[in-house]
């Protein structure tokens, strides 16, 4: 093969007129309600529970509002950049689909190899955060689990294995086996309680703002703010896995973009207002503990209310874990039908239309991450990830406009380029106060990505015409 072939081999593009009607066997059976409480369920979790309290403490203080507000923003224009791709492009595998068709398989797998270190990661994340609400909860009804099974390992601490991460993970892959409208309706119900517990936040904790709590409101200044933007960005992770779910949706080119924006714009709403309320609760200064929502009804003696608080946590968390593991699941089982994945992660079950085999695969490989290794550092990690796909999938626009100006869009981006520059540009500034070691952690699992993808995937991918067939493939042939 030339120098001139094997170029054109990595940058070699999938066929847009026929993402939309794959023949994959998914189930269509979600609608726009669906994917914006898909899209909640996945937003409104650990950043509103979580993150808000050491944002403020840490970075922005009061101003953390601003915080959300900029993060907001970058968001919400990488969010018009996907409603085009999802109305344009309606397949499963989100942003590592969307690069496929405007940039190239090599680029493609860059990006889908990126997006398995967010959803992987971020899942077993979250999953040792509601270990620990769910903990906390346990505790307070006198209930104590043997201390070597409550945290990840570590022998100085006594600890080796975080048996309600675990389980946790494998009851939320069971139930995203069990088939997607099961799953949603279940998310739906959860988004429901955690929305409630929201606005019983807001509504309670009004009556205890102290304006004298937001002076200075900007105790770090500006850089305080933009570094607490890149903090709480953790918060805005899920509106993208609305997106995966595009060969599951009844009217994608309709119903994607509703769920992608308004999801997003809810989400924005309640984050500011509950920014603002926190921050005239409680001294910024004493946020940064573990439960900061909880903690504020706390410091006002609404110990009662901080219970319901608690349990809101524990929902909203479970939400969030069960988008992030089927915005993972999907993205496989998109790779692995191009031919750059094992096949196991594409295999329909007959009965539930899911890929029951891969999600319990990677539901597995979760929660023994979960249970074995502590991620709270990973927070960045997992933000410097999709900062860098939604950096990708906005210039992707740009491209996908000028070689395909007559395709077909039930959605479209305004402003084009600027919007998409403008997205591309907020994304990078913010990996570009992530720290050091968030960037070499990085490019080096791109690097081992890289390997796997010169050594497998381009040989047997799709596109590849002198890919090995599989077995599978010759019996499907015979047939």
């Amino acid at each position: 093969m030339s120098k001139n072939e094997a170029r054109a081999a990595l940058f070699r593009k999938k066929q847009i007129s026929v993402e939309g009607d794959s023949g994959s066997g998914l189930k269509r059976a979600l609608g726009a309600l669906d994917l914006t409480t898909l899209g909640v369920g996945a937003i409104i979790g650990t950043g509103i529970f979580v993150l808000t309290g050491v944002a403020a403490a840490e970075h922005a203080g009061p101003g953390l509002v601003l915080s959300f507000l900029l993060a907001g923003l970058i968001c919400s224009f990488a969010a018009l950049c996907y409603s085009e791709f999802a109305s344009t492009v309606p397949a499963s595998g989100s942003a590592y689909t969307y690069s496929y068709t405007a940039f190239g398989e090599v680029i493609a797998w860059v990006l889908g190899w990126d997006l398995i270190l967010e959803y992987g990661f971020a899942s077993a994340a979250v999953a040792s955060g509601w270990s620990g609400y769910f903990q906390t909860l346990l505790s307070g009804f006198g209930i104590q689990l043997p201390h070597a099974w409550t945290s990840a390992f570590d022998p100085e601490k006594g600890t080796y294995f975080d048996v309600t991460a675990a389980v946790i993970t494998l009851i939320i892959t069971f139930l995203l086996t069990r088939g997607v409208k099961e799953a949603a309706r279940a998310n739906g119900i959860m988004v429901g309680i955690k929305i409630i517990v929201v606005l019983i936040f807001i509504g309670v904790g009004v009556f205890y703002v102290q304006p004298a709590n937001w002076q200075p409101f900007l105790p770090f200044g500006l850089s305080g703010v933009t570094a607490g933007a890149a903090t709480v960005f953790f918060a805005y992770i899920g509106f993208d896995a609305v997106s995966t779910a595009a060969e599951e949706v009844k009217r994608p080119q309709r119903d994607l973009p509703i769920g992608i924006i308004a999801s997003l714009a809810i989400c924005t709403l309640l984050y500011i207002v509950v920014s603002l309320i926190l921050t005239g609760i409680v001294p910024f200064h004493m946020l940064n503990v573990a439960d900061p929502v909880a903690f504020a009804f706390e410091f006002v003696h609404l110990t009662g209310l901080s219970w319901i608080v608690a349990l809101g946590a524990i929902t909203g968390i479970t939400t969030v874990l069960l988008v992030m593991m089927y915005g993972q699941t999907r993205l496989l089982y998109s790779m692995s039908r191009d031919g750059l994945l094992s096949p196991v992660f594409s295999k329909i079950s007959g009965k539930s239309q899911t890929p029951a085999a891969g999600t319990w695969l990677a539901g597995i490989i979760i929660a023994l991450f979960s249970g074995f290794i502590s991620l709270g550092r990973l927070a960045e990690l997992t933000n410097i990830g999709t900062l860098f796909a939604f950096a990708v999938v906005s210039l992707g626009i740009i491209v996908l406009r000028k070689n395909h100006p007559d395709l077909k869009r039930g959605f479209k981006v305004p402003l084009v380029p600027y919007i998409p520059i403008l997205s591309a540009i907020g994304c990078v500034y913010l990996m570009t106060r992530l720290e050091m070691l968030t960037w070499i952690v990085f490019f080096v699992w791109l690097f081992i990505g890289l390997l796997i993808y010169f050594t497998y995937g381009r040989h047997y991918s799709h596109l590849n015409p002198l890919r090995p067939v599989s077995k599978q493939s010759e019996n499907k042939g015979r047939r």
